[in-house]
Order: structure tokens, then sequence, then C-alpha cells
């Protein structure tokens, strides 16, 4: 008995030191998991003319372009364009000339602005393109009114701004409520707070394409 309980009390004691070693690398590492690379992904990501949600660009985009992607950004005008918050950037290509097989996701910021996309024929075919391609198709916000709009969330799982949830109902979208919800290729975020979790999501749908 003696043996056996000696036995059992070196057991326990290597179980607590690496249950011990585990919590110092989490520490260390400050609970995270790695972000995998995306070296060479092209990430698109359209945004209105005016008022676009600040973070909702800067955020995921900071994420991609830290992880190896090259990212463009679109609009409707080649002029420096102001976000809510009061960011600037100067859009690189007009949404009327995306070519979709040029990129690997095509994402719709969000942003009040973001409502001049909902019945946009251009951005309407820019979405169907993209998930007839096999592309990563994101929306965050309300910009997901205009998948819905296009007929690419029928019938599917996805999320988007509360106060715009109705408008998906009605275009036969099963709403979610998540803060991110993914359905296939599709990825869809409900505003600003999940800005950086959208991001994050879509680095990993990237890898496994």
């Amino acid at each position: 008995m003696k043996g056996k309980a000696k036995r059992w009390f070196f057991i326990a004691l290597v179980v607590i030191l690496i249950v011990i070693n585990l919590g110092y690398t989490s520490e260390q590492t400050g609970g995270k998991v790695e972000m995998p690379r995306i070296d060479g992904k092209k990430v698109l990501m359209i945004i209105a003319s005016g008022n676009f949600r600040d973070e909702e660009l800067l955020e995921p985009k900071a994420i991609f372009e830290k992880q190896g992607a090259q990212v463009t950004v679109a609009s409707t005008t080649l002029k420096k364009v102001r976000g809510m918050l009061g960011a600037t950037i100067t859009p690189e290509i007009l949404v009327e000339k995306v070519k979709v097989e040029d990129y690997d996701v095509i994402i719709f910021v969000g942003g009040s602005g973001a409502s001049q996309y909902w019945n946009d024929t251009v951005a309407h075919e820019i979405a169907k393109e993209a998930c007839q391609q096999g592309k990563i198709l994101g929306a965050i916000c309300i910009a997901p009114v205009t998948l819905a709009n296009a007929g690419v969330l029928e019938g599917k799982k996805a999320t988007v701004f509360g106060s715009e949830k109705e408008r998906l109902k009605a275009k036969g979208v099963i709403y979610t409520g998540a803060d991110v919800q993914i359905e296939g290729n599709i990825i869809t975020a409900d505003g600003p707070t999940s800005a950086v979790k959208f991001g994050e999501t879509i680095v990993r749908a990237l890898v496994k394409l």
C-alpha cells in the first residue's frame, strides 16, 4: 500500500506541475491564441462615400495587414472620405471598377452611410459574384442589409445591427442576434464593438479556404 500511495503522490505532483506550467504559459501570452498568417491574401473593404464607421474599417484592416494580407479600400469616390468618428481615408478604387476575382475577401463596412449600398445594383452584383466564386463575403453593422437585399442571405443565418434585424427577416434571413455569425463563406457582425472579433474570424476563415 505504501508503494501505491507513493506512486499516486508522484503522479499527482506531475499533474500539478503541468497545470502550473500551462497557467504560467497562458499568463505570459495573455491567454491569447496566436493568429494565423494570411500572407499574399487580398482583401477588399467597401465603405460609404461618407459616415462609414471608423472601427469597422480600421480595426479589421489593421488585423489583416498585421497578418500579411493586402487591403484595398473601395468606395463610390476617390476623394478623401470621413468616418462617423472623424477618421479619414482615401479610397483606392471605385466600387464600379471592382473585379471580384482579384480578391479573396469582400467586406462591406457599416456606419450610417452604408445604407447607400442597400439598394445599389453594383453592390448587389459584387455580393452575388463573391458567393458564386467562393470568396469570403463579410458585412458588419447595417451592411448585412446590402447582402440580404442582394439575395445572398435568404434561408441563411446572419446577424446585423439590432435596429435593422426586421429588414433581414423580411428577406428570409435567419436572424441570430450573434455578435459575429458564420454561415459558410459569409460572415456577418453586429457593429463596432465586434469589429476586432469580426476581423479575427475572417482571418481564420481565410486559412481554411
